[in-house]
């Protein structure tokens, strides 16, 4: 028998697959794990139970989701057709944390999915729990991070529960999540690819599959065609500045700073107010404690957090990204 516990915040925990599955083929929403953070999922084809995971993210209709399912050849069900591009970048790295923006092709996909754009993202988590789940059902789910919009992404069941709880009919616990960033997002639109998103897959590991890719020129867009292109995002409620963490320690007392740093501490601010990533140096690692870190400090009573800026290259270039868009001065 499973175990399973209910929360104050009424959400049921569990690994129950078929629970999962009816309520999702009722129209509800229900909490999944994936290999870089906790999706919030719903019918991808039914546009009332899509509502529904904008209604309790306060999500902005603007920003698109991610249709998800568990092998890329179903989507030729749902009337998409992929490029030949993109499904030689699929079997390299799907499933995994990339996702794929390519034309929008079908007319069973509705607006709110890809918030009336001429494009539709697509993905293949590689989650062994909600593969199960995603075979068992007939339609792909439309999944964005499974939190209130703005707010630090969740890597556990348990983040899940203390914010959407009241929200969502089940949360499927597959435990901590193995890449902890969101995953990354390249378009196939224009005859290119582009990156829109840096994640849990680097440009240097796409680069070396399917040769340069465009970068982008900013970080974020105002009217986006993939899920987190906005500016403001991965937002702490304690206020965070991104870079330049010594000179900024001399402008705050010691005591009301937390840290976030990638192998270092500081002098000064209280040790369990620093929260080190990774001490030797691993960005893999960093990027998997990252967003459990920021909730943590941001349950700390201090005034300010501090990030450091991390190396720019593999996964450093997704922390910097989620960092600077949760900074008050991004």
């Amino acid at each position: 028998m499973e175990s399973k516990h209910v929360l104050t915040t009424t959400a049921v925990i569990g690994t129950d697959i078929n629970q999962a599955t009816q309520a999702l083929e009722q129209g509800k929403l229900v909490a999944l794990p994936t290999e870089t953070v906790y999706g919030l999922a719903a019918n991808g084809l039914d546009a009332t139970a899509v509502a529904g995971v904008f209604a309790a993210k306060n999500r902005p209709a603007f920003n698109p989701l991610i249709l998800h399912t568990n092998n890329f050849s179903r989507f030729a069900e749902w009337g998409l057709e992929l490029p030949e591009t993109m499904l030689a970048l699929a079997k390299v790295f799907s499933p995994g944390p990339l996702t794929y923006v390519v034309p929008q092709t079908s007319n069973l996909i509705p607006d709110l999915v890809t918030a009336g754009t001429h494009a539709v993202a697509i993905r293949v988590p590689k989650h062994p729990l909600t593969l199960k789940l995603l075979a068992k059902l007939p339609f792909p789910v439309a999944a964005p991070s499974a939190n209130k919009s703005g707010y630090v992404s969740p890597t556990t069941a348990a983040h899940v529960a203390q914010q959407m709880g009241a929200e969502v009919a089940y949360i499927l616990d597959g435990g901590a999540c193995e890449v902890g960033v969101e995953s990354t997002i390249v378009s196939f639109l224009n005859n290119q690819v582009e990156l829109l998103r840096y994640g849990g897959v680097s440009v240097e590991a796409i680069e070396a599959v399917v040769g340069k890719i465009k970068l982008p020129q900013q970080g974020f867009v105002d009217n986006p065609v993939a899920p987190g292109q906005l500016a403001k995002h991965y937002a702490t409620k304690i206020p965070l500045v991104h870079g330049q963490v010594e000179t900024r320690l001399k402008m705050y007392n010691p005591n009301e700073v937390g840290i976030l740093s990638f192998t270092k501490t500081y002098l000064d601010v209280p040790a369990q107010q620093q929260l080190v990533l990774s001490p030797t140096g691993n960005l893999v690692e960093a990027a998997q404690k990252l967003f459990a870190a920021m909730r943590t400090l941001d349950e700390m009573n201090i005034a300010i957090i501090l990030a450091e800026v991390f190396p720019n290259e593999g996964l450093g270039r997704a922390i910097n990204d989620r960092l600077h868009r949760a900074s008050i001065h991004a």
